[in-house]
């Protein structure tokens, strides 16, 4: 074994082992409610319990918008439609009245906060499906009408809000709907194909280089779209980069169309005042909590630079006080995603890092040291720079899976170790504790905790959590449950439900699981155990606290003799918090499990 820090650990502590004081993981209490929580006008970003939402694909509460906007409303026809139950890539009428009607599933669970994916008015059809996920954005001034109104919408923030539990948007600044096109490859009326899009051509990006050298796209709306677009400025093609397709590198990812999304031309001074004044409107408006940021490596760092500071300072004036963004940078390096705390002065993101190294620790069962070596590049977080909204790794946010890259529990299905069911829901379980209890702010992805597993990522990642007519969702083998998506997925009793409610309950009872500082104090080159501390010092809210938290990657129990009196060293009083599974002995961590003591 390469044991890695194994002297801090010896030094730092040493525990007696009590064994009445055992309290394992059936006799904790579900008390985990946004209710006994401080006031979420007060709570810091690093106090929420984070449930991540597809509006569409959770509960409908209102059926009468299940096509969107109406038959008579000729402005907005083009919101209209795209609803079909039996297909993964259409509506299928989940909504914010549904979301209001399940907020006590939400907060039974000890949700804090909720991220909805993005919930302005989209164009409902482009390419042969829809936009139920809500990223093709054609107004920025109202809600999408196959979600609600801009009155529901406040209406579900105002019923969160009385619960103590904070909302956050999902936005975007990348691009908007697709609705310009190329003369060179959609034709003169930008209705058809010039190319074969069946070779995978689209419109093959143009370099600025080639610009220079007279290469271009002739842009065009197509008759009848001109006016699609709010606020009106969006309608003006000059506010687009108008290159073609990004191939995700290079010049293009910054330049490029996400696949045919109109690309905003963010390096324009008038472009990103636009997307400021828009997001200020919104804040003005419905008073969110926070904010998540889409594509965020796909705009110039120089814009996130003014957005990010402007936005902050603008809802403080508006009295959200602890308002908080983060943003989506798909990248599972920590130097790279730094980048974006630090240089472009967004306070936090998505940890794709830790993403990553959970999937090789507990799916791919490398050793614990790939993730003491993550926690080793927690400092590219720091900044010095006061001027920033940044703070340090304790704000990063935590997930398994999500969206786009699919299921933790996919990525366990598919695993050429063939895990047992059961062997999935253990390693599900550890993945989330680590989420939970490691530095970071946890988010759980809607329909995890019934046991969702999926077909891989985007779409067969994006299964009901209401009576599912898809079928490709409903032969799923979902884990710990005899139910399928077919059937209605609001299970209080899941083993996955519960766990997380218990697992919220610690989070929210330790102020050390949520501002401790973390030091990593034991690995090895092989799957077994991973320890960590996180202490925090006495303030004028929290009593000093020092907390030692033990993993168990390894499919055997794993003696942890090692912590034990050394040179003379004074013993330590410690109190169990919580095992996670039975051990046959006090010295010893369960299998695929995980243990957490107070240190006296």
């Amino acid at each position: 074994m390469n044991f890695i820090s194994k002297c801090s650990l010896l030094a730092a502590m040493s525990l007696t082992w009590l064994t009445p004081q055992l309290s394992y993981a059936h006799e904790v209490k579900l008390s985990a409610k946004a209710a006994q929580l401080a006031p979420y006008q007060q709570r810091a970003f690093q106090d929420e319990v984070f449930y991540f939402v597809l509006p569409d694909r959770f509960y409908n509460g209102d059926s009468s918008n299940d096509l969107g906007a109406g038959a008579n409303d000729k402005k907005r026809a083009v919101s209209r439609g795209g609803f079909d139950k039996t297909h993964k890539g259409m509506y299928h009428g989940g909504d914010l009245a549904g979301l209001t009607e399940k907020l006590p599933y939400l907060d039974n669970m000890g949700i804090s906060a909720i991220w909805l994916t993005p919930v302005l008015r989209n164009r409902a059809m482009q390419a042969g499906t829809s936009g139920y996920h809500g990223y093709w954005i054609l107004d920025f001034t109202e809600i999408d009408p196959h979600l609600g109104s801009n009155a529901e919408l406040k209406h579900f923030i105002d019923q969160a809000h009385k619960r103590n539990i904070k909302v956050f948007f999902d936005i975007i600044t990348n691009h908007t709907a697709d609705v310009i096109k190329y003369k060179e490859c959609h034709g003169e009326d930008g209705l058809g194909w010039l190319i074969d899009v069946s070779k995978g051509n689209d419109c093959p990006f143009i370099s600025l280089a080639e610009l220079s050298q007279g290469k271009h796209y002739t842009p065009l709306i197509p008759a009848g779209d001109e006016l699609l677009k709010s606020p009106a400025w969006l309608n003006d093609m000059s506010v687009y980069h108008n290159q073609g397709d990004s191939f995700w590198q290079g010049e293009s990812s910054i330049r490029g169309d996400f696949a045919g999304l109109d690309d905003l031309y963010t390096q324009k001074d008038s472009v990103v005042k636009g997307m400021i004044a828009i997001y200020q409107d919104i804040i003005d408006e419905f008073k969110p909590d926070g904010l998540r940021i889409d594509t965020v490596k796909h705009v110039n760092i120089e814009f996130w630079q003014q957005f990010s500071p402007a936005l902050m300072q603008h809802a403080k004036k508006q009295g959200i006080a602890n308002f908080f963004m983060f943003g989506e940078v798909y990248s599972f390096e920590p130097e790279i995603l730094s980048r974006f705390t630090t240089e472009a002065k967004i306070p936090s993101v998505l940890d794709f890092a830790l993403q990553g190294a959970l999937t090789k620790a507990l799916v791919e069962q490398q050793g614990t040291e790939v993730l003491a070596q993550l926690f080793a590049q927690d400092h590219f977080y720091q900044s010095d720079d006061k001027s920033s909204n940044s703070r340090d790794a304790n704000q990063l946010v935590n997930f398994t899976g999500n969206h786009d890259m699919g299921r933790f529990a996919y990525a366990l299905k598919q695993s050429p170790h063939n895990y047992s069911e059961q062997a999935q829901i253990q390693r599900n379980l550890l993945a989330h504790a680590m989420v939970f209890f490691s530095r970071g702010v946890p988010v759980i992805y809607y329909g995890d905790e019934q046991g969702f597993v999926g077909d891989g990522g985007d779409q067969a990642s994006r299964q009901d959590m209401m009576p599912s007519l898809v079928a490709s969702y409903n032969d799923d083998d979902l884990l710990a449950t005899d139910k399928t998506t077919a059937d209605n997925n609001f299970d209080t009793n899941h083993l996955f439900y519960q766990t997380f409610a218990k697992y919220a309950q610690l989070y929210q009872e330790y102020p050390a699981l949520r501002f401790g500082e973390q030091t990593v104090l034991y690995a090895q080159d092989q799957p077994g155990v991973f320890a960590i501390s996180r202490q925090v010092k006495a303030s004028s809210q929290y009593q000093a606290q020092n907390l030692l938290i033990v993993f168990n990657t390894a499919v055997k129990p794993q003696h942890i003799d090692l912590l034990t009196v050394q040179g003379g060293a004074k013993q330590t009083d410690s109190e169990l918090v919580y095992r996670s599974a039975k051990a046959e002995q006090a010295d010893e961590i369960a299998a695929l499990s995980f243990v957490i003591y107070q240190l006296k």
